[in-house]
């Protein structure tokens, strides 16, 4: 990540009112609110760049809009972001725009809805409003879209608000769909012997694994194999493993625990992380201090993608994994990777229900659905936390699921 002048920049100390807002944290909330013009301050410089470690997946649109509406801040810096040159800036300001108007910004709504008649990311407005509102709140946009279309194809005519506007659309000739032809793929045997031919293309042996990835039963003896099915990466990065590996080896379950110790052990990176996720996922008891051992070497060199995996097979094990909470609890404070931090909710609360207490507490406000979700499913209601899932139940920026399990536990 950069800020505005490219120098490299890092994520405040997470106990910090800075660094739990970066990261999205519920200690954000709290901190913010516990010194309003402090908080204000913060929130404002975190809507003014990416807090994300990864925007695709990463959560902070509920969040923001959230803590805008609780703190009262003017919405005037997002509608100039909306409007700006920057389409990520303008990207992140949409999301949150449309947050507040369902939390009943009329100023948001409005905001919104003149940039798809005059803005420029008008386009993707259009999406994340058809993808958040309810329809009537957009549907009569319809002939200003088409206005601005000028005739052209929308960038996304397939999906909403497109859909419903289809008669709106000049008509166009329709492309015939190209036929699928069924194909019959070789036998088990020679899809295997493609495989151990090291003089197999690239393109053959890819295509000799995903045939048996699909096959009803993916035969064992693929097992043996797997340590040659690499390539060089394409950008220079090193051997990786071929497309399709981890997909075919997973469907074989327990069967691969037995190869995957031995590959967790071992030099090969790409096949060292592949043992490690087969022992995640199907491992025994046996195989927690390697996996607590993985977690401890992502901790050393900073490793935020991926730790997740560990924690969601560290989380089957219960309190036998003991040993990885301390490591869990870091990484739950920790990592700016938010979309990570409810995979370490679970595991901590499988290892230590008692101790994860307060985590599940503060997680009622986390960015991500996921956790909040959990922390609905399984915090101790007390009158402030009662509160809290009352909110959420009724929150119009909430998921129906999550607003199902409010309801469920409130009964």
């Amino acid at each position: 990540m950069t800020d505005t002048e490219d120098t490299a920049w890092s994520y405040a100390p997470p106990a910090t009112l800075l660094g739990a807002l970066e990261r999205g944290r519920g200690l954000g909330w709290a901190l913010a609110l516990a010194d309003r013009a402090a908080g204000a301050e913060a929130v404002l410089d975190c809507l003014r760049r990416e807090t994300r470690w990864d925007r695709g997946v990463d959560e902070r649109a509920d969040h923001h809009a959230y803590l805008v509406r609780e703190l009262g801040l003017p919405i005037e810096p997002l509608s100039a972001q909306l409007d700006g040159p920057d389409e990520e800036d303008s990207e992140r300001a949409q999301e949150t725009l449309a947050r507040l108007a369902l939390l009943g910004s009329a100023p948001a709504r409005e905001a919104l809805r003149r940039h798809v008649r005059e803005g420029e990311w008008w386009q993707e407005t259009l999406s994340v409003l058809a993808n958040t509102w309810p329809t009537d709140w957009w549907e009569d946009l319809g002939p200003d879209a088409v206005r601005r279309l000028g005739g052209e194809r929308p960038d996304c005519w397939n999906d909403e608000p497109w859909l419903s506007w289809r008669e709106l659309l000049p008509a166009r000739e329709s492309v015939p769909r190209a036929r699928r032809l069924l194909r019959i793929g070789p036998r088990t045997d020679r899809l295997l012997a493609a495989l151990a031919d090291p003089d197999t293309s690239h393109g053959e042996r890819v295509g000799a694994l995903h045939t048996l990835a699909e096959r009803p039963a993916v035969p064992v003896e693929l097992l043996s194999l797997v340590p040659e099915l690499s390539n060089a990466g394409r950008d220079g990065s090193g051997v990786r493993a071929l497309s399709g590996v981890r997909r075919a080896v997973r469907r074989l379950g327990p069967l691969a625990a037995g190869p995957a110790r031995e590959w967790a052990a071992g030099d090969l990176d790409w096949l060292r992380w592949l043992g490690v996720q087969v022992l995640a996922e199907f491992g025994g008891t046996g195989d927690v201090p390697r996996l607590v051992a993985e977690l401890a070497d992502d901790r050393e060199k900073g490793v935020w993608c991926g730790p997740m995996i560990v924690a969601d097979g560290l989380a089957r094990f219960g309190p036998a994994a003991a040993e990885a909470g301390p490591l869990l609890r870091r990484f739950w404070q920790l990592t700016p990777h938010s979309y990570e931090r409810p995979s370490y909710l679970k595991a901590l609360h499988a290892i230590d229900p008692g101790t994860a207490v307060s985590l599940l507490s503060e997680s009622l406000w986390d960015c991500e659905s996921d956790a909040r979700l959990y922390a609905v499913r399984h915090v101790p209601l007390d009158g402030r936390l009662s509160s809290r899932v009352a909110e959420l139940r009724d929150s119009p920026v909430e998921e129906d699921e999550l607003r199902e399990a409010a309801a469920e536990r409130l009964r």
